[in-house]
């Protein structure tokens, strides 16, 4: 299954409420969401950066549609990046691979 590194950030032309007790219950909403992604497995991790307006997610998905529709659920309170992750593993044979192909490409143009 893939999995995804999504960075938010809090949107500052998003329609944020002055009352703090709005603020509160938008943040609230947003917590309970990350609850239960993250009990569903959803959600592999998340956490806030020290500027206290963005943070991080790791989580697994079927398909980018899928990331996107979760995403675009906390629009337009937050903006996002969102990146496919590989593996280590994956991402080290693919590299061999083609470097090893780049290498042989040249080798037989210089003949």
């Amino acid at each position: 299954m893939p999995k995804y590194l999504t960075i938010w950030h809090d949107n500052p032309s998003a329609p944020w409420p002055l009352d703090p007790t709005a603020v509160m219950q938008i943040n609230e909403m947003c917590i309970a969401a990350i609850d239960k992604d993250l009990k569903s497995g959803r959600i592999l991790e998340c956490g806030w950066f020290a500027d206290g307006t963005s943070g991080y997610v790791i989580s697994t998905g079927e398909d980018a549609k899928a990331v996107f529709t979760n995403t675009f659920a906390s629009f337009p309170w937050f903006e996002f990046e969102v990146y496919e992750v590989l593996d280590y593993e994956t991402g080290k044979a693919i590299s061999r691979q083609v470097m090893k192909a780049q290498a042989e490409q040249m080798a037989a143009t210089k003949r």
